[in-house]
């Protein structure tokens, strides 16, 4: 009878040059305080961390009270860590001046971090398309290395890529075809979906100018700026139609913009330089101008509706 080997623990590098503690702690999760300065960015992170009034509001509570939750990293080869989730709460501490994060660190593969990233923004309370596009894309991309399968569906002709946009769009209270969709504004150029994210576009039409080349979707938008008209959807299928057959002129695009839409309601134009000076500064999207303006005309309208009234009540 041959006598078995004794099978020895394989000996590394590590287990010479790093305490028991670190090499358990390497293999799980933990809590640890971290300096803000050694943690970096998730690369191409979809969500957008704005100097905002609520960002300058998180920063003077984490001032007073620190960071309340703990942010999730995970370590990188080289040292430091890479933010999974928190990139909002660690801003908030730059601009407060605070050095240090509580951080649950832990390991993680390429594709677990890129959907730990997507799903700790799944319960933002506005995230703007352009946001949803690339998250839902980088999302799409890791699960399918990841080669997730689900039994949603037992159609046996169902691609993988399907049930994958089938299980992000359950998740984010998305259909699956919205989550293409979504997908799809991830190529168009960034004047358009600046559009799109600004509600000056709807989904519909600017997921048709998606199949338009650069060139073409750079002279839709251009026509846009000068004539102030969106495409709507059929439109936009129109444009996209005349691009396929190489059809797709300048003069095509401003043909069809100017075409006069369903309902359309007239716009009443006012030259932003005429009005801007009587603004206040901190109105700047042309959204804050004009709910400006509009709340100014109302009540113009009733303090002259109240004047109205008291001299008719003083001539009877």
């Amino acid at each position: 009878m041959k006598e078995e080997k004794m099978k020895l623990p394989k000996i590394t590098l590590d287990d010479f040059f790093t305490t028991q503690e670190e090499r358990d702690n390497k293999n799980r999760e933990y809590v640890k305080i971290i300096p803000v300065n050694e943690i970096t960015n998730f690369p191409n992170h979809p969500y957008k961390v704005r100097d905002d009034e609520e960002m300058f509001s998180m920063a003077e509570t984490v001032k007073q009270f620190g960071v309340i939750h703990p942010i999730i990293v995970r370590p990188k080869e080289n040292g430091g860590y890479e933010m999974i989730s928190g990139h909002r709460r660690k801003r908030a501490c730059e601009i407060a001046g605070v050095t240090e994060i509580k951080a649950i660190v832990r390991e993680m593969t390429d594709e677990e971090a890129t959907i730990a990233m997507v799903n700790s923004n799944n319960q933002r309370e506005k995230i703007l398309p352009s946001e949803k596009a690339f998250a839902y894309k980088m999302k799409l991309e890791a699960m399918k290395k990841q080669g997730k399968r689900n039994d949603l569906t037992s159609s046996p002709t169902a691609t993988k890529l399907k049930v994958t946009a089938e299980i992000i769009g359950e998740e984010f209270g998305d259909g699956k075809d919205n989550v293409y969709r979504f997908i799809r504004l991830t190529e168009l150029i960034p004047e358009l979906l600046k559009l799109v994210d600004e509600e000056k576009m709807k989904l519909r039409p600017a997921v048709e100018l998606s199949y338009l080349t650069k060139e073409e979707q750079q002279e839709v938008f251009d026509a846009i700026e000068y004539t102030d008209a969106f495409p709507s959807h059929p439109q936009a299928i129109k444009m996209k139609k005349l691009s396929e057959s190489g059809k797709l002129t300048i003069e095509e695009i401003d043909d069809i913009l100017e075409q006069e839409k369903p309902n359309q309601i007239p716009k009443f134009k006012i030259p932003e330089d005429k009005v801007d000076q009587y603004i206040p500064k901190e109105y700047k999207s042309m959204e804050e101008k004009e709910d400006y303006i509009v709340h100014c005309v109302k009540e113009t309208s009733e303090r002259e509706r109240k004047q109205k009234q008291k001299q008719n009540e003083y001539i009877r």
